[in-house]
C-alpha cells in the first residue's frame, strides 16, 4: 500500500516554453513539475524556504520523464504533483501533466531528492527531525 498526498496547480504556456513548431520544448515540462512541488509544499507547509531554515539544502538527484502528447502556447495544463511517501531519506514526487484543451494526459514523471546538511553539503542517511515532524501531521491517502 502506497502512502501519498496530492495537489494540482493550473499552468498557462507561455510563448517562451514552446519550440520553433509551437510544441512545448522537453526540458520544460521540468519547470512544470516544480510549479507542482512549490504547490503542493506550499499547500502542506513545507516550503524550500523552510527547509533551508532548518539548515538543508534538497537536490534532485533523479528524474523519469515519459511524454505522451504535446502541449502547444497557450494552451493550459493541469500539473499533479504526488509526494510518496518512503522509508528511504528522499523526496519521491510523481507528476501528471494533463493538458485541459484536449483533455489528455501529456506528461508523466518523477523526481527523487535527497536532504543535504546546508553548510557541510553531507548526504543525511536518515531523514531531518523537522521533516519526520512535517510527514508526522499530513493527511495521507493510500493507493
Amino acid at each position: 500500500m502506497t502512502k501519498y498526498i496530492e495537489d494540482s496547480t493550473l499552468v498557462r504556456v507561455r510563448f517562451s516554453e514552446s519550440d520553433a513548431m509551437g510544441v512545448v520544448w522537453h526540458g520544460n515540462y521540468l519547470k512544470y513539475f516544480e510549479d507542482g512541488r512549490e504547490r503542493l509544499g506550499d499547500q502542506f507547509g513545507l516550503s524550500y524556504l523552510n527547509i533551508a531554515e532548518a539548515g538543508y539544502v534538497a537536490p534532485i538527484v533523479h528524474v523519469d520523464v515519459k511524454y505522451l502528447s504535446p502541449i502547444t502556447f497557450g494552451q493550459e495544463v493541469k500539473v499533479i504533483c504526488r509526494l510518496i511517501d518512503s522509508k528511504a531519506a528522499k523526496i519521491i514526487h510523481e507528476y501528471e501533466i494533463w493538458n485541459n484543451s484536449t483533455n489528455q494526459i501529456s506528461c508523466k514523471g518523477r523526481t527523487e531528492q535527497v536532504f543535504l546538511d546546508d553548510k557541510s553539503r553531507s548526504l543525511e542517511l536518515t531523514y531531518p527531525e523537522f521533516y519526520m515532524d512535517w510527514k508526522s501531521k499530513l493527511p495521507w491517502k493510500t493507493l
